[in-house]
């Protein structure tokens, strides 16, 4: 019942965080290494919740021993993979007097955010930052005084190989079972696939001998469930991925729920949805429903319902029942009911990295209540909170009791809603996030697991979500439409994914804007938007639209433009869902070069393919403010939007999609 789950892989110099599933906090855990690399000096400590840090390459059995039974877990670590990193920033940057500056603080990805937790160190006309660190992008912000809003922001490189990929596919014929793993280098390696090695692991909570072969592994079921996870291995690890195999065949956990690839999301920001004079309330929404089905979106994503002091709702005081002005819980159940009722899902915000420092366990915390003092992150004295959001106090997952009750949160909602978009899902950890997926996943396969991840990480992937927030693709768009980058540069976007080693299996949800940007129209201009809408309906990937993106609002959260919206607009956005929803093609089709040119060769023109074994259409882009003349290297059937047949050159306002003969 407590066994931690799947094995876990990692690298020397990161930590695995090691914790009881179903926690009990009254019970007694005790977590200790029972086998390690010789090299190893590594240890573990007396908490029921522990972080194991490999300090040698190898493989780590640790053992959880509980009151009922004791348990193993596999942990691999791979080769340290940090390179020595210097980043400075010019003292010059800073928009005050620098006298006046007692101590710079450097927040980034690698330490999640939280200011004074990392210095630079003043030196002759910069402040300098030194680390070790993965290969990858990253943008580090020089805090002065730890004030995060006069920071400046540094992006910088780590030069490195990017991650191969490993996809299973299995067989089962009796109590014979074959595994067979199919490998890839990154794009950008040196290495060619058939030099990828690729690693097999059978599950710690099953039992079964695997006879490996290469890329091939067997073994016996005797009648049995066994759970297989495989590696692939070049510069770096990738990724895991696993197969089920027992008497009813072969499945694969990791994969996303099959209705995901046909999806249109439509985000609501809630409080704002009903327009500018009327209260916004479960009702009201349901009374609008009529015009999603219209749209032609079948997934809305609310942001959060929950009680809250805030209009956008992500400082949660109640985790169990309804913002009061939105609506009862039955009022909310019948507005997911009428979506049903209308092949529409229905994603829930789950916000559970932190909750409102209004949320009575915090108050009984920073008051120094015993039994709560322990629910939050402290440091010298004050609450842990990201960024500047210093009312929104961070959970502390190494407490029993509030993993327990966060699992009882995602118990209570998974059975109502069709999916969790789960907010800031990075400062979450990782094991939470595997017992999460396992827990809704047993009662319903359909449900959809979106993460936040900002920047996007494969990581959570394994074993944890289906889809995840494409924020190069977002980035891609967004200079294109500036003019920082030609529109070619969205190819490079698409294939992003794969060099940055996210499975096959992962599915990017792709977007123009949402409610923590601003609207791509006010920055990039009408034109732009368009191509920009039209690239997240055709190309692969599942598409969302930001409520009043397609009326043509510069407000990012301001009311919905019912009245005085942007009726083309509007219609354009219908007129490509529908053609997504018609095409099978431009849901599950594959991404494919076609040859193209601009006529006068402008750089806001963009090309590509995408097919199937039974249909092959191109699609063409243009960002720029004027209509642009294109040939395109095929032969090329009626527009799938106008039904007009090109003839030479097409003349290409915002998209032409067309029949490849």
């Amino acid at each position: 019942m407590y066994h931690p789950g799947p094995p876990r892989f990692t690298s020397v110099g990161e930590s695995v965080e090691l914790a009881p599933r179903h926690p009990d906090p009254e019970a007694t855990y005790r977590w200790s290494i029972t086998d390690a690399p010789a090299a190893s000096d590594a240890e573990l400590g007396d908490d029921p919740v522990e972080h194991l840090a490999p300090d040698a390459p190898g493989t780590y059995t640790v053992e959880l021993e509980t009151e009922r039974a004791t348990h193993e877990l596999t942990v691999r670590a791979f080769p340290d993979e940090r390179r020595d990193v210097r980043v400075s920033c010019p003292r010059f940057a800073f928009p005050e007097e620098l006298d006046a500056v007692d101590a710079v603080s450097v927040v980034s990805t690698f330490n999640e955010w939280v200011p004074g937790r990392d210095h630079a160190v003043r030196e002759e006309g910069a402040y300098v930052f030194e680390t070790r660190l993965p290969p990858g992008e990253y943008d580090a912000r020089f805090l002065p005084d730890h004030e995060f809003a006069e920071g400046v922001t540094v992006p910088f490189e780590v030069e490195g190989p990017g991650r191969p990929r490993v996809h299973l596919t299995g067989t089962v014929d009796g109590d014979a079972a074959t595994v067979e793993a199919r490998a890839s280098a990154n794009p950008e390696s040196e290495l060619d696939d058939g030099e990828v090695d690729v690693e097999f692991y059978v599950d710690d909570r099953d039992e079964a001998a695997l006879e490996v072969e290469g890329r091939r592994a067997e073994l016996d079921l005797s009648g049995e469930s066994v759970r297989v996870h495989a590696v692939a291995v070049g510069e770096r690890y990738s990724v895991a991925d696993t197969v089920t195999l027992g008497a009813d065949g072969v499945t694969r956990p990791n994969d996303p729920p099959e209705w995901v690839d046909d999806a249109v999301i439509y985000e609501i920001f809630v409080r704002q949805f009903a327009g500018e004079r009327v209260d916004t309330t479960f009702s009201e929404i349901e009374r609008r429903l009529p015009y999603l089905e219209e749209l032609g979106v079948d997934c809305l994503w609310l942001t959060p319902v929950l009680e809250s002091p805030t209009r956008h709702g992500y400082h949660t005081t109640d985790y169990f029942d309804t913002a009061d002005d939105l609506g009862s819980r039955a009022e909310f159940e019948s507005l997911v009911a009428a979506c049903h009722d209308r092949g529409m899902k229905l994603v829930f915000d789950l916000v559970i990295n932190h909750s409102s420092e209004d949320h009575p366990y915090f108050q009984m915390a920073a008051a120094g209540t015993p039994d709560y003092r322990d629910w939050y992150v402290w440091a010298d004295g004050a609450a842990e909170t990201y960024f500047n959001w210093e009312r929104i106090p961070n959970f502390d997952y190494d407490t029993l009791a509030v993993r327990r009750f966060l699992l009882d949160v995602v118990e209570e909602w998974a059975s109502v809603v069709d999916g969790f978009r789960c907010d800031v899902a990075w400062g979450v950890p990782h094991g939470f996030w595997k017992e999460v997926r396992e827990r809704v996943k047993a009662e319903d396969e359909s449900f959809l697991l979106l993460d936040e991840t900002v920047p996007r990480d494969p990581q959570y992937h394994e074993a944890e979500f289906d889809m995840h927030y494409d924020t190069d693709f977002y980035e891609t768009l967004l200079d294109v439409g500036e003019g920082e980058k030609s529109a070619s540069a969205v190819l490079d976007g698409l294939e992003a994914a794969q060099r940055a080693g996210f499975p096959e299996s992962a599915r990017h949800m792709r977007y123009v804007e949402n409610h923590d940007e601003d609207r791509y129209r006010d920055r990039c201009g009408r034109g732009a938007l368009k191509a920009a809408a039209a690239a997240t309906l055709t190309a692969p990937g599942v598409p969302m639209v930001y409520y009043g993106q397609e009326r043509g609002m510069t407000d990012y959260r301001g009311p919905m433009a019912w009245r005085d919206g942007d009726d083309a607009l509007t219609d354009f956005h219908r007129s490509l869902i529908e053609l997504r929803n018609e095409h099978r093609v431009l849901r599950r089709g594959d991404l494919a070069r076609v040859e193209w040119e601009a006529v006068d060769g402008s750089d806001d023109v963009v090309a590509f393919a995408r097919e199937t074994d039974e249909e092959r259409v191109a699609v063409v882009l243009n960002f720029g403010a004027t209509p642009a003349d294109v040939r395109v290297e095929a032969t090329l059937g009626p527009d799938l939007l106008s039904g007009e047949t090109p003839e030479g050159p097409v003349t290409v306002d915002s998209v032409r999609v067309f029949p490849v003969r």
